[in-house]
């Protein structure tokens, strides 16, 4: 068996410890190395050393990198399945293997002393040389390793070489959904260990809510004969013998809100570690609720992979500042570190800056679920073979990061079966730290973790485990071993977390307000973790020199599974995606009530540990979008869990303006803090003051037009028409043309997801490919009516619409009747859970549980071609984003401005986006005014964009969406909503979009030039 496919985790490394801190001499060695690779591991070395060795033909490469991403392969991504065939332990002898050798000096002092080699991360084994002397293997990618370097090291000049291999039996126990990349992508580093010195530290540091009392114990392994102290100055203690514990009468807890760290320092005669201390407790209580400082905690959270776009897994520590700080100004409190540890400096700022991490072992053996039983039989999770290679991973998690306040729960692993190996690292995990419970979602029934656990379960289905869990004879999920059994097991009995929800993928997750509304209403309903943070797409170049973000097949790979690696919250440049941004609002950790009138304003601190007095309140009341009054709310500090009604009696007197009246309430905060700036917007809430006046839209002030018939065309008012067809050809002396009836979009990721199928389910009725014929044309006096019949080539789904035309001199108005003709069929069934909440009336769910089966549209509304430089757009509406049936509680009312570029979403892979809702009038025109005014009965959605819905679907990247000489405006009555179907529930009934009849109505005003 060749050294990179044995069983085992590796050889020679030195027992795992945490990562610490100290005053030692060290040594980096980050650079450049020389490089070579080979194309298989065929050719054995000797370590790179000796009189005849010469390194200058090499290459050179930068440590930390991945090697695919400096030219040599090419990055892989792959979800589930493995990028070599399964056939355990064993790997291709087409295994690329990287040699890299690194020359350093050293100073005579460290001839002769006590050192290791500590490697944070090599991907996938290592095995290492110094001098020609071979220091060991290594395996477990994202986990650190030591070697002993004492008794190899020279004064002077060092070789050091490593050779890495890209498949190893390691690949097997590291499937994880991401890019699949090699080489020495964490730092290399050469730690002194002074004699007399401090090997491991373990700080316990335990909280007591009932009397504020705070615990220290303090494990110190040093070296024998060593006499170890500890300092911390805020507490009064200097040098003081680390064997007994302490007891403080009074100390400031940590909290993911409050994050204290007490500043503390170990220390022996030869060597000095510092450490950063956070007391807290974590415990669930005798009712199964999860509980830290003694209070139930949400998490409202993310998983996160560490990801750059230029680096791939090499991130800077201002990157995942960047990452930390983004999560806190979007309300996030919550990490999971999918699938493995992340580098140590991420787990410091989470301490820094707070937020609660549940930290994930570099453990998934996903692929081995695809072939079927006889495979799954031989999965590393349950095989005594790999016993040892999974503990290991395990030791080397818990170790290196035991001494971080911000980890309240370990995690096993992820996606990798259950198996006696998962059982065992439980067991170890449990006893060398009882203080954090376990997780792991593939324990399906809770036995060996201290959470119960599920992904992608409909907020429905949520719910009823919530409650308690399976009633007597019920079955949640039946293609899923393990479920089905009596209403009492333990799991039903243990804090509920959803360890992945709401897929992140492409536009969307749609439905988050549904999922956050558990956490309210039910107290074993703890949070959960939203898939994921990034959308991982590499920052590539085309042929032609654009910029764009690749995925999967965009590097000529045999195997990969596409866009699926772009599903995050935040683009690969880091900007927010409109999904973080409805993330934010939903789950905001403050909340108003307002009645209509807005005399009385309900303040509810939603935050777990800390008062309301660091944020500032202020309101301010628009008329149609227009500012007319605000002020300052002056909120006393409310205790968590707390509200307060406030009075805000200036709203009385706004009763007089004309037009729709919005208030709107920010809690915003009143100083800088580590994370965000002063005035950083917390929480808001807006309301629609009963005061408003109604202002009529779409409605025609002037007198009737005549219709005037004619042989090119037919005048109506300012408007121009088709004799034949009754298409609108101009307006007011400009192009405008249309509407045609629209019930398509190009497909969102989730519109493709497999529980949903509305993608294909559009395709089949070819409601992409819509033709339209004129039924009837009728000119009277002063109406033109005309019908018309909208189907898809070879398809018997259509719609009968009529449009109904009147007009002044100024302003068209147009009415639509619409409806469904011919055959639609239902869409069947979409997943195997429950969509509707069990808590809602009989009737109310039966009415849903129809819905979600009727026949679905994308888009109920019309479309229109308008001249190609009309690209400024106004709107009164809900803004400034875009929004969804399912995703709109982030945006608010008001008058909004954008060009036609900037009111698109550049997801990485084009589609459907942009949307704005609400809208009562929108104005699309050129900048020196011409244009066209669109006024909506009762309000519109529209969108606005350079190329047309089908060229939108069919791009592959953002550089493939070449714009038009026209304008494409939609102008929609309603639109189908985001659900989370790319993996997940698709959209919940509530906000499914049917095939049904529908009236509306808009007006169209042309817009004069400003000269």
């Amino acid at each position: 068996m060749r050294y990179f496919e044995e069983y085992s985790p590796g050889r020679g490394a030195v027992t795992a410890r945490a990562a610490l801190r100290s005053d030692a001499d060290r040594m980096d060695l980050s650079g450049e190395w020389a490089f070579r690779l080979a194309s298989s591991a065929a050719v054995e070395t000797d370590g790179f050393e000796g009189p005849e060795f010469d390194d200058a033909v090499w290459d050179r490469l930068p440590v930390p990198s991945h090697w695919q991403l400096h030219g040599y392969g090419r990055p892989a991504y792959l979800n589930i399945n493995y990028p070599i065939p399964l056939d355990p332990p064993f790997v291709p002898d087409e295994n690329p293997t990287g040699d890299y050798r690194r020359v350093f000096d050293l100073s005579p002092s460290w001839e002769g002393s006590p050192a290791v080699l500590r490697f944070e991360g090599v991907d996938s084994c290592a095995r290492v040389w110094l001098n020609g002397v071979e220091l060991g293997v290594s395996r477990g990618s994202r986990l650190p390793v030591e070697f002993d370097a004492a008794g190899v090291l020279h004064a002077g000049r060092n070789v050091l070489a490593v050779r890495v291999n890209q498949y190893s039996s390691g690949t097997y126990l590291e499937d994880q959904d991401t890019w699949r990349m090699s080489g020495i992508f964490r730092e290399v580093t050469l730690l002194a260990r002074p004699v007399g010195g401090i090997r491991d530290v373990f700080v316990h540091a335990d909280y007591d809510a009932a009397t504020g009392e705070g615990r220290l114990r303090c494990d110190v392994d040093a070296d024998a004969g060593a006499k170890a102290r500890v300092s911390i100055p805020q507490l009064g203690i200097e040098a003081a013998p680390v064997e007994e514990p302490f007891t403080f009468d009074t100390v400031r807890p940590w909290s993911a809100e409050d994050p204290f760290l007490y500043d503390a320092e170990v220390a022996t005669d030869s060597e000095r570690v510092q450490l950063r201390i956070g007391f807290r407790t974590v415990a669930i209580d005798g009712e199964g609720v999860l509980t830290i400082n003694g209070r139930r905690v949400v998490l409202r959270g993310v998983n996160r992979h560490e990801f750059d776009p230029d680096r791939g897994r090499v991130v800077s520590r201002e990157t995942m500042r960047r990452d930390v700080e983004l999560m806190k100004q979007h309300n996030i409190n919550a990490v999971r570190t999918s699938h493995y540890p992340p580098h140590p400096d991420f787990l410091d700022l989470c301490d820094e800056l707070g937020l609660w991490v549940v930290l994930e072992c570099d453990l998934e053996t996903h692929g081995f679920e695809r072939p079927g039983p006889e495979l799954w039989a031989r999965n590393p999770s349950d095989d005594p073979v790999w016993r040892e290679a999974c503990l290991n991973r395990m030791q080397r998690t818990v170790e290196r990061d035991k001494n971080h306040p911000s980890i309240v729960s370990w995690s096993l692993g992820n996606e990798a079966g259950d198996g006696a190996n998962l059982e065992a690292m439980a067991a170890w995990t449990r006893h060398r730290d009882p203080s954090r419970p376990i997780h792991y979602e593939g324990d399906r029934l809770s036995r060996y973790t201290d959470v119960y656990s599920e992904m992608y379960r409909t907020p429905a289905d949520a719910a009823r485990i919530a409650k308690g869990g399976l009633l007597p004879g019920e079955t949640f999920y039946p293609r899923r071993e393990g479920h089905g059994e009596s209403a009492d097991e333990p799991r039903n009995r243990k804090p509920f977390l959803l360890t992945e929800f709401a897929h992140a993928m492409g536009n969307g997750p749609g439905g988050l307000e549904e999922y956050a509304s558990l956490w309210d209403r039910y107290p074993r309903a703890q949070g959960g973790f939203v898939w994921e943070w990034m959308d991982q797409g590499l920052r590539t170049v085309d042929a032609e020199g654009r910029e764009f973000f690749a995925y999967g097949g965009d590097f000529g790979e045999d195997l990969h599974d596409g866009n699926f690696i772009c599903d995050g919250l935040v683009f690969p440049d880091g900007t927010p995606s409109p999904g973080l941004l409805e993330y934010k609002k939903v789950i905001e950790p403050v909340r108003f009530s307002i009645a209509e009138h807005g005399s009385v304003i309900t303040v509810h601190n939603r935050y777990q540990f800390q008062d309301l007095s660091s944020l500032r309140f202020v309101w301010s009341v628009e008329a149609d979008g227009e500012p007319v009054a605000d002020g300052e709310l002056l909120i006393p500090p409310v205790a968590a869990g707390e509200s307060i009604d406030v009075p805000l009696s200036e709203v009385k007197a706004l009763a007089d303006h004309n037009g729709e009246l919005w208030l709107t309430v920010r809690a915003e905060l009143a100083a800088a803090t580590a994370w965000a700036p002063r005035g950083h917007a917390v929480a808001w809430e807006q309301v629609r003051l009963a005061a408003s006046r109604h202002p009529a839209y779409a409605v025609l002030a002037g007198s009737p037009a005549a219709v005037q018939p004619g042989d090119d065309a037919i005048a109506l008012g300012p408007g121009r028409f088709d004799p034949h067809t009754g298409t609108l050809l101009s307006l007011g002396g400009q192009p405008v043309l249309g509407p045609w009836l629209d019930l398509w979009r190009a497909p969102t990721d989730n519109d493709r997801g497999y529980p949903q199928h509305d993608a294909d389910y559009w395709h089949g009725l070819g409601l992409h490919r819509l033709q339209h014929r004129t039924v009837s044309l009728d000119a009277g006096s002063h109406t033109l009516t005309v019908v018309v019949r909208s189907a898809g080539a070879a398809g018997r789904s259509a719609y009968l619409t009529t449009y109904r035309w009147t007009a002044d001199a100024d302003a068209l108005r147009l009415h639509v009747a619409t409806e469904p003709v011919g055959y639609w069929p239902e869409r069947g069934d979409t997943f195997n859970e429950p969509m509707v909440d069990p808590d809602l009336p009989a009737e109310r769910q039966e009415e849903l549980r129809l819905r979600d089966k009727a026949p679905s549209l994308g888009r109920l509304g019309l479309r229109w071609l308008l001249p190609g430089s009309w690209s400024e757009v106004t709107w009164f509406g809900a803004g400034p984003g875009e929004a969804y049936p399912d995703s709109r509680r982030a945006m608010r009312v008001g008058r909004f401005h954008a060009t036609v570029e900037e009111l698109q979403t550049p997801y990485v892979r084009p589609q459907e986006n942009g949307n704005r809702a609400d809208v009562r009038w929108a104005e699309v025109a050129a900048t020196a005014g011409t244009g066209v005014r669109i006024e909506g009965d009762p309000v519109l959605n529209i969108s606005v964009r350079r190329y047309s819905d089908q060229h939108l679907a069919e791009a592959r990247h953002q550089p493939g969406l070449i714009p038009e000489p026209v304008i494409h405006l939609h102008t929609d009555h309603a639109v189908q909503g985001l659900g989370t179907a790319a993996v997940g529930p698709g959209v919940l009934p509530q906000h499914r979009l049917t095939a049904r009849a529908a009236e509306f109505a808009l007006t169209l005003t042309p817009v004069p030039d400003d000269d």
